[in-house]
């Protein structure tokens, strides 16, 4: 007569099915492939769900789930105390003759190497298949998530924004390395020590691409995208700071996201250090609301401004955010990169070199407007002439002269003085 009773799991073996759980994960480093809530969600589903007890201790479980004629062992949870015993053999037998009942035949698990189970599933006779890879994809966004994300005005964006930039290359480099590479190889960087940012601050004259950046980086990390516009915070009524409140509030509901604050200067304007100042109020709830937010996982705050001078100084200290990232003007090469893109099949009969020299002063946005308004140029001379000629380099030179840069002499002096006093790289 065995030592233990098999019988159906119900919820009340819950807290100790979970207790198990946890013991297995000590003892298996190796992160399960089946999650904790995926299991608990298929015991609770009526899918086949056996525990073993000892008069009222749960000391093992298991738990399939069957698809046709497919089943999967989702779970092999044993207390330490019950190991080598049998127990686990036993279980699985339990669980394969009521996957029998279901019409399954072919029985599957997929557990870490050594893990908790395996021993018990080769004595059942289950066999390793080799030269097989598990591949996993996660997505950021759950049903739940989606709600309350598009409450937010967020989306997950599309793949393949980060490869879309074109030149730019020391602001991409910098913001890779600094900010992407560790949230994407996070063993990596905890092996090393290094602590995957939870708050930036990118700057730069306007139009350079701070947007574009923010955007890219959530694309490359597939987190959704929230961006926070203080003007309609402060359309809602309630009043800016308690808008605020409310809305990180919500953001710590998600389980992963980018939130980008652009101009972020309207809310972390420098304050005047008299209680009647009406920035006052706002700028203490968003400093308050920093540390909170950076405390949450997979959570990445980039904030954006034209000039660091006007912000805050409370704002700028270190511990609230990791690095201050210059988002520059185009060099030459990244202007000529950046015409290329826009150019596209153009690109093979226009002479880029006076292009990128006569726009000197643009942004990869002035260069965009530039680049439509040549085409545009070129479009309208066909279809009134209809002689068959491309776009040239003269339509494109004419739609420079007729584009007013958006940088000037102030912005880049400006520019230089935030790199002296501010960058934090």
């Amino acid at each position: 007569m065995s030592l233990w009773h098999l019988r159906d799991f119900h919820d009340d073996d819950l807290d100790q099915a979970i207790q198990l759980w946890d013991q297995g994960r000590q003892a298996d480093p190796p992160a399960p492939v089946f999650p904790v809530s995926e299991v608990v969600t298929a015991a609770r589903g009526g899918q086949p769900a056996v525990v073993a007890v000892v008069g009222d201790e749960v000391v093992g479980m298991i738990v399939a789930r069957y698809e046709g004629e497919r089943a999967w062992i989702l779970l092999v949870a044993l207390s330490g105390r019950w190991r080598n015993r049998g127990l686990g053999s036993a279980l699985i037998a339990e669980v394969e003759r009521r996957l029998r009942g279901t019409g399954a035949r072919r029985f599957c698990a997929l557990l870490p190497p050594d893990s908790t189970g395996t021993a018990a599933l080769e004595h059942s006779g289950y066999r390793p298949r080799s030269g097989m890879v598990y591949f996993e994809k996660v997505e950021h966004l759950g049903a739940s998530d989606a709600g309350l994300l598009a409450e937010l005005g967020g989306r997950l964006l599309p793949t393949g924004l980060w490869d879309q930039l074109a030149g730019m290359r020391e602001a991409k480099e910098a913001i890779e390395k600094r900010i992407v590479l560790p949230l994407v190889e996070p063993e990596v960087a905890e092996r090393f020590g290094v602590s995957p940012p939870k708050a930036v601050i990118l700057f730069g004259p306007p139009g350079t691409g701070k947007t574009s950046f923010a955007k890219a980086v959530a694309s490359r990390l597939a987190w959704p995208f929230v961006e926070l516009f203080p003007s309609r915070l402060a359309a809602g009524g309630d009043g800016l700071a308690a808008s605020l409140r409310a809305t990180f509030a919500d953001l710590a509901e998600l389980e992963s996201v980018v939130l980008f604050i652009d101009e972020v200067e309207e809310i972390a304007a420098a304050r005047s250090g008299g209680a009647v100042d009406p920035g006052h109020g706002v700028t203490n709830e968003l400093l308050k609301l920093i540390p909170t937010f950076r405390d949450g996982d997979s959570r990445l705050l980039i904030c954006a401004t034209n000039s660091l001078s006007t912000l805050d100084a409370a704002f700028l200290r270190p511990g609230r955010f990791d690095y201050i990232l210059p988002v520059g003007p185009p060099d030459d090469a990244a202007r000529e990169a950046i015409w290329r893109r826009y150019l596209g099949a153009q690109a093979a009969g226009v002479a880029l070199g006076p292009l990128v020299a006569a726009s000197a002063m643009f942004t990869p946005a002035d260069i965009e407007f530039a680049a439509r308004k040549g085409a545009q140029r070129a479009f309208e001379r066909e279809v009134s002439e209809r002689a068959g000629a491309p776009a040239s380099t003269d339509d494109y030179l004419a739609a420079i002269a007729d584009t007013r840069p958006t940088l000037t002499q102030a912005s880049l002096d400006g520019f230089h003085e935030d790199i002296a006093h501010h960058l934090r790289t």
